[in-house]
């Protein structure tokens, strides 16, 4: 049983280094920033957390007694890197856009941030869809 949760914890810590090397190689390769937004985000969550399922486990196995803060950081990257990825990308948004010559959005554009007055566009054209013809 021991020699299984050693490979269980060396798997889980492998898994936790290849997902943080590769989101540091997509964060300096990929072309633009918000393509390279998502490659730490998917790291911090995936990687640090089995790094720190790891640990759970050592601790539950082989420590003198229970380790149970990782599972409050583990909970804290969950919570914290989608919304940080989210206000990076908001921002990016934002600061590449002129505001006074904001392009016609396409009927098909889902961007909440883009036109003022999308919420007014979107409305209408659903009461005319309810409408018989």
């Amino acid at each position: 049983m021991e020699q299984f949760a050693e490979i269980l914890i060396a798997a889980l810590i492998v898994i936790g280094g290849t997902f943080g090397l590769i989101g540091s190689y997509g964060l300096v390769k990929l072309p633009d920033p918000m393509t390279r937004l998502h490659a730490p985000t998917k790291a911090a969550t995936v990687g640090v957390g089995s790094v720190l399922v790891a640990s759970i486990l050592w601790f539950a196995i082989y420590g003198e007694h229970d380790s149970w803060h990782e599972l409050l950081i583990i909970l804290f990257i969950f919570l914290t890197a989608p919304i940080t990825g989210l206000m990076i990308a908001k921002s990016h948004i934002h600061r590449s856009w002129r505001w006074n010559e904001l392009p016609t959005p396409a009927p098909d554009d889902n961007w909440a941030t883009c036109a003022p007055d999308r919420e007014a566009g979107t409305a209408a054209k659903s009461e005319d869809q309810g409408q018989p013809g």
